[in-house]
């Protein structure tokens, strides 16, 4: 079992650690910003999705054999092999650190059960932990008909067994506004060792909503995210409860 962030019980805090085709907006490197507001989108729930896969060669995939050996092998169609707990053993968390206007600050995330509130402060709620890294994935929502009182959510990810895999994972978060098409950051750039990421950033800038890519990734947890952006909460290790797994 792995050891992660939890931020410390205080006086003050109470938390534990496009394309057209498809009607989407990917957000790049080159493209790494949209704005909500101009999208007539910034009103609503804003839903925002993990979801993984490991990749084919990493789940035991197909042995190749050779076609002189079974000459009707080629006519068959490949297994479809789908996940179970033995196959998939990288447990990814989606979470995020908040900010409101009147200077409160915490973190959702299933990591102690903070789940959040999507109709009151601070107007984010998770839905619940995934495990496996199912069709549905982890979904956080974000109540943007009290966008004033937000002042900036970055939206991150991490690895709980502390397994050193996203290089190895197929992880993409996507962004479902009320009105428009759906905004899609990839995972995908090959850092073996981290074990936390920073995926998006959404902002109220002058009353707009600003989504921005980060996709930064870190060696630690959520205190070296907190400390990269500057939040200023204080983190302790925590762990998963059986009620959390």
């Amino acid at each position: 079992m792995g050891l992660l962030d939890g931020l410390r019980r205080g006086r003050n805090d109470d938390f534990d650690s496009g394309n057209a085709a498809s009607n989407a907006i990917e957000l790049t490197k080159r493209h790494g910003q949209v704005s909500l507001t101009k999208q007539g989108a910034a009103t609503g729930h804003l839903r925002i999705n993990l979801s993984w896969q490991m990749r084919t060669s990493d789940l035991g995939g197909p042995q190749r054999e050779s076609l002189l050996r079974h000459p009707f092998k080629a006519l068959k169609p490949p297994e479809v092999v789908g996940h179970s707990q033995s196959m998939v053993n990288v447990d990814l968390d989606l979470g995020c650190l908040y900010e409101l206007q009147d200077g409160t600050k915490g973190v959702v995330q299933p990591l102690g059960g903070y789940l959040g509130d999507v109709n009151g402060p601070p107007y984010v709620k998770l839905s619940g932990d995934d495990r496996f890294g199912s069709a549905s994935g982890e979904t956080i929502y974000v109540n943007l008909d009290q966008r004033e009182s937000i002042k900036r959510l970055l939206v991150f990810a991490y690895i709980y067994d502390q397994t050193p895999a996203f290089d190895r994972t197929k992880a993409v978060v996507t962004l479902y506004p009320s009105n428009g098409p759906r905004i899609e950051i990839s995972l995908d750039e090959r850092q073996p060792q981290a074990r936390s990421c920073a995926v998006v950033l959404i902002e109220n800038v002058k009353n707009e909503i600003i989504v921005r890519r980060e996709v930064r990734f870190v060696y630690g947890f959520q205190a070296e995210l907190d400390r990269l952006y500057g939040w200023g909460l204080q983190w302790g290790r925590g762990f998963k409860t059986k009620a959390d797994r």
